[in-house]
């Protein structure tokens, strides 16, 4: 059975296009703990304590670096459409903030909208002294003469510019 040439290329056609439909179809990932539609765990400021709440909640995605009373619970949904960078569509923060007898004090919930873009600088820290190019660093030690070779002295710190303090011995 053989196939006239308009169908072939009509199927390969075809495929391609799929192909690249499927391709713009987005992707999404979820990351963190996400609750099931209509469950909002409920966590009682003044009753639950830590281990009420690691039972409700489970381990926190962070603890607070100065605050080390503080947990946060974090998830994150983020969507990936072909070649384009990832974007986060939702998120949700929880801090469950703790007394000193381990009793919840605050829950605070935070969203997308609460969120800050932080400015991130790339500058870099410039290094003393001068830039060798890459010929001077290849032929930087072209013509120097090892200093043993030369009376025996030593090799001292800062490569040997101040005087001595030995009187020259």
């Amino acid at each position: 059975m053989s196939f006239p040439r308009t169908r072939i290329a009509a199927l390969g056609l075809l495929v391609i296009s799929a192909g690249l439909l499927s391709a713009c179809n987005p992707t999404l990932r979820s990351h963190g703990f996400r609750y099931t539609d209509g469950e909002v765990p409920e966590i009682l400021v003044g009753q639950d304590t830590q281990a009420s709440v690691m039972s409700t909640l489970g381990n926190p995605s962070t603890r607070g670096v100065f605050e080390t009373d503080t947990w946060y619970y974090i998830s994150a949904t983020r969507e990936t459409l072909a070649y384009r960078r990832p974007e986060t569509r939702d998120r949700r923060i929880i801090a469950v903030r703790f007394d000193d007898n381990g009793v919840v004090s605050a829950v605070d919930e935070f969203g997308l909208e609460n969120g800050r873009v932080v400015a991130v600088v790339g500058r870099e820290t410039p290094t003393r002294g001068r830039e060798l190019t890459i010929l001077e660093q290849i032929l930087g030690n072209v013509g120097r003469l090892p200093t043993e070779q030369f009376g025996g002295e030593q090799n001292l710190p800062g490569g040997a510019g101040g005087p001595r303090t030995d009187g020259g011995r």
